[in-house]
């Protein structure tokens, strides 16, 4: 692989979330340990699966990897993080101010935005140096979190410089403002390492599907406008050549695949670029991992790629059930890269065509709703929650609002306080929550961010209930955001995932974290499942096969509803498509 080529001190696995970058990263991982280098592999994912993959319990603290000498792992934790960083602010006044101001400062302290910025501080430490937990390896590698988090993560030392040079911003998220001064230089020396080649190396993986290069495309262009030149791709999963033509399924898939990579832009095909083939099998456990970077296909065993037995579980089906009512939120959640985009516009496509009026929304940074949609529709309304749109007209709100009857200099510490990193998160709230509501009147079919960002915005949604609910006291003649999602009546939540053993596993890891916030999930969606579109090619029966596992995991133990959708042969893109997918 080339991206291992006289590889950097630090290393990052960045590009859409569901690509494998987390098989890539601890192949890379094990690829360098095995050659005698001392390897920490941390991952920075909110959702993070390293520990899944490996067959380890690893959590915030650096393990060994029994079955790799060498290599270690680390998963910063954003909720103990959020933990150790809440006690380092209380701490020290627990006992000097009254219960009510502790309590009252550690309410600020419980939102999104504090577990994002305690994460963000291990992860510079980590960078900078100035950890001395990292002084003992010869390589970091880092497993990031699906792309609109990574750009943000990359983007923050540089912002939280500027805001601290600039400005003495909202200290709720940030703790005293006399305690950052100290980290001005941890902050400084993040940035430069992030900046130099000889010490940092980016390395995009994608697909060799279009919208997943048109990813990395914007990814490229971010990253070097930040000053992060140094770049590899990485296209993972590339089905090999078929040693015939006979299954119609592979020969349209490989056709596809090799047609995204011929377009791919200039700029990105002049960067250096290593293709990984498709395997039989999943990526877990360390045999598997070390056959990742195998130039060839693994052998398909004759056995095991018996095909399985029909599926017959309709996506149609739900949509009849939804049909039922005039209105409601429909919210389609999981691990990027599963195809919530896809499995959203089909579902809002197919109840607009039986006549109901239908907002399909996003809230995924990398989402391209309209590039899915391929045109319009009679009754559908598409829009996207752009967090920088939307902190722009909080922004302009809170101005003309609490600024009206304000003097310049009140205005301009007003203007100063907003231009906190943390406004945004109240911003994308507020937007979140007028999108619920308008689910009262109408359906709202919500394509939501990966699940670690959605989890965030969840975090946030309870923050405000409480807050609300403490306000209100004994009245409870109220309705919150977080309300209307713990009502079956008013909120279906679809899980979407692939039937691969990791986004299984995230899907229900999900879905216990919104059974202890109330929330319910209503159904799950296995998409693109081989098994139910039936191939002849030895190399996809064996992947059907081991479909068949996870989807009796999910329909027995996770979802009394479950709807699969077949693999495609061409990509489901534009109304016409969507609503043949909505029907299969």
């Amino acid at each position: 692989m080339k991206f291992l080529n006289d590889a950097p001190r630090f290393l990052f696995f960045t590009g859409k979330g569901g690509v494998g970058k987390t098989s890539i990263a601890c192949a890379s991982a094990i690829t360098l340990a095995r050659a005698g280098k001392k390897v920490l592999l941390v991952s920075t994912d909110p959702a993070s699966n390293v520990g899944q993959v490996f067959g380890v319990s690893i959590g915030n603290t650096i393990t060994d990897i029994p079955a790799a000498p060498g290599l270690s792992a680390l998963e910063i934790d954003p909720e103990q993080a959020a933990a150790a960083y809440r006690e380092r602010i209380i701490g020290p006044v627990r006992g000097l101010l009254p219960d009510k101001d502790i309590a009252a400062i550690a309410e600020q302290l419980s939102g999104s935005c504090t577990t994002e910025i305690a994460s963000f501080n291990e992860f510079t430490g980590l960078l900078s140096g100035h950890d001395d937990i990292t002084a003992a390896f010869d390589h970091v590698l880092f497993d990031t979190a699906p792309t609109g988090h990574t750009i943000r993560l990359l983007q923050l030392p540089g912002s939280w410089t500027e805001f601290l040079d600039d400005g003495k911003g909202d200290a709720s998220c940030l703790g005293p403002l006399s305690g950052l001064d100290k980290q001005r230089a941890i902050y400084a020396d993040a940035v430069a390492a992030l900046a130099d080649p000889q010490r940092t190396r980016l390395v995009l993986v994608s697909r060799a599907q279009r919208s997943t290069l048109a990813e990395i495309t914007r990814t490229h262009r971010e990253l070097a406008d930040i000053g992060l030149t140094h770049q590899h791709v990485v296209i993972n999963g590339v089905l090999p050549e078929p040693a015939d033509d006979t299954d119609p399924l592979e020969t349209a898939i490989r056709r596809r695949e090799q047609a995204a990579i011929a377009a791919l832009p200039d700029e990105l095909a002049q960067l250096p670029t290593d293709q990984v083939p498709l395997k039989a099998a999943n990526i877990v456990g360390i045999d598997a991992l070390e056959s990742l970077f195998a130039a060839d296909p693994s052998p398909v065993a004759a056995a095991a790629a018996a095909a399985p037995q029909p599926l017959s579980a309709p996506l149609s089906a739900l949509i009849d059930e939804l049909d039922t009512d005039d209105h409601g939120l429909i919210m389609c959640m999981g691990k990027g890269g599963v195809g919530k985009t896809t499995i959203a516009a089909a579902i809002a496509v197919a109840l607009a065509s039986r006549g109901h009026q239908v907002h399909l929304t996003t809230t995924d940074p990398a989402a391209h709703l309209t590039d899915t949609l391929g045109g319009e529709l009679d009754n559908l309304q598409v829009s996207r929650i752009d967090p920088a749109e939307a902190t722009e007209q909080y922004r302009n709100r809170v101005l003309t609002t609490k600024g009206k009857n304000l003097d310049e200099r009140g205005r301009a510490n007003l203007a100063e306080d907003l231009r906190s990193p943390c406004t945004e998160e109240v911003a994308v709230f507020q937007a979140f929550s007028r999108v619920i509501n308008e689910s009262s009147r109408k359906f709202v079919v919500v394509d939501t961010a990966p699940t670690g960002h959605t989890l965030l915005l969840l975090d946030a949604t309870g923050s405000y209930h409480r807050e609300i609910a403490r306000q209100m006291g004994e009245n409870t003649n109220f309705t919150t955001p977080l309300m209307r999602l713990q009502d079956p009546n008013a909120t279906k939540v679809l899980l979407v995932t692939l039937a691969e053993t990791t986004p299984v596993l995230e899907a229900a890891g999900l879905q216990a974290d919104l059974q202890r916030a109330g929330i319910h999930p209503w159904a799950w969606v296995v998409n693109n499942s081989l098994a139910a579109a039936e191939p002849t090619s030895p190399l996809l029966q064996q992947r059907a096969a081991g479909e068949i596992t996870e989807i009796d995991s999910i329909t027995s133990r996770c979802s009394q509803r479950t709807a699969i959708v077949p693999m495609l042969a061409e990509e489901p893109v534009g109304t016409t498509a969507l609503a043949a997918l909505s029907k299969s």
